[in-house]
């Protein structure tokens, strides 16, 4: 599967990974806030998320993005159980910041406390089984960018231990992401990014800064899948959105405006054989030469969907210019 789109470097780390990269949320399974208010995707199936991980490196995927929150420490149990040996052939990336409660796999608040972030990142590397995070990440999108700063210094200290080889910020504020971009091992940002909601200033910045856009989202949680999302599971955060997850109506499944959208750039996104999904990461690596797509998977087949779109590469300038004529923007 190698060829000129496989790879990309993450930003200016020296680091190399596939141009897709696959994120774990979703395999995590089902954890709530106090509240009650689902924060995974649902229920899974462990061994079917190990073979779909393993699927993955085998075709290609060198590149896991999770969190020390997904499925309240569940995701990078599995994910460390599922690399095993491989550990050294891929590039961790995992998340810091928010509090959970790993038996009741529930949220319980946040914390940007540097103190936190080392004892976040210890527990990260007990979880994933492994002595280092190539990409830590801060998992607190708001948070305050003077407090940033000095998780920054902490993150330069984590460097020069040992611990982590490069650090990003996940936020969608391109003036957050730049109190990161000081740093001199600051080698990323993820950000939502996908077909319906570009992010131009964001890109603009890792384009100026050297960084790695990496990309959660990138298939509207699911809408730009073909799916129509119509019944989604109690555990499924879908069926009960948050303000942030745009695309979905509470109990109702998908918002029928975002779906009509999607439906309209069927024709482009399907071009030389591809599926809807494939489609719209060709569209993310078509945008800017510094993206790197995440989609989440909990099974075989859609790893082996998604890494399909590896050998089919981004899409054509004038088939980006065919997307925003259909988007009118």
């Amino acid at each position: 599967m190698e060829n000129i789109n496989s790879t990309r470097p993450l930003g200016r780390s020296g680091i190399t990974v596939s141009a897709l990269g696959f994120g774990c949320w979703a395999i995590g399974g089902e954890w709530w806030d106090a509240d009650g208010q689902p924060l995974g995707w649902g229920a899974v199936d462990d061994d079917e998320s190990v073979r779909a991980v393993r699927r993955a490196l085998d075709l290609g995927v060198t590149f896991f993005d999770t969190a020390d929150c997904y499925g309240a420490g569940h995701s990078e149990r599995i994910l460390g159980r599922a690399l095993g040996k491989r550990r050294h052939d891929v590039v961790v990336a995992t998340k810091w910041g928010n509090l959970f409660d790993e038996d009741s796999r529930t949220a319980t608040g946040q914390d940007a406390s540097v103190e936190h972030a080392r004892a976040a990142l210890t527990a990260s590397l007990a979880r994933l089984g492994t002595d280092h995070v190539d990409l830590y990440q801060f998992h607190l999108s708001d948070a305050d960018p003077v407090r940033a700063a000095e998780l920054r210094d902490a993150c330069e200290e984590f460097v020069s231990e040992g611990l982590i080889r490069a650090y990003a910020w996940s936020t969608d504020d391109p003036a957050r992401a730049a109190v990161f971009a000081e740093g001199a091992h600051c080698a990323a940002v993820q950000h939502a990014l996908n077909v319906l909601q570009d992010a131009p200033a964001m890109l603009a910045l890792c384009e100026a800064e050297g960084l790695a856009s990496v990309n959660r989202s990138p298939l509207a949680m699911g809408l730009l899948t073909g799916k129509r999302h119509e019944r989604l599971g109690d555990g499924d955060i879908r069926s009960r959105p948050p303000a942030w997850l745009k695309g979905f109506r509470d109990g109702s499944g998908a918002d029928p405006a975002w779906l009509a959208r999607v439906d309209a750039l069927r024709d482009i996104l399907t071009s030389d054989g591809r599926t809807p999904a494939q489609g719209a990461l060709a569209w993310i690596w078509a945008r800017s030469p510094h993206t790197v797509p995440i989609p989440g998977f909990r099974s075989v087949a859609q790893a082996e969907q998604n890494a399909g779109a590896l050998e089919k590469g981004p899409l054509t300038a004038a088939q980006l210019a065919d997307v925003d004529r259909v988007l009118e923007r």
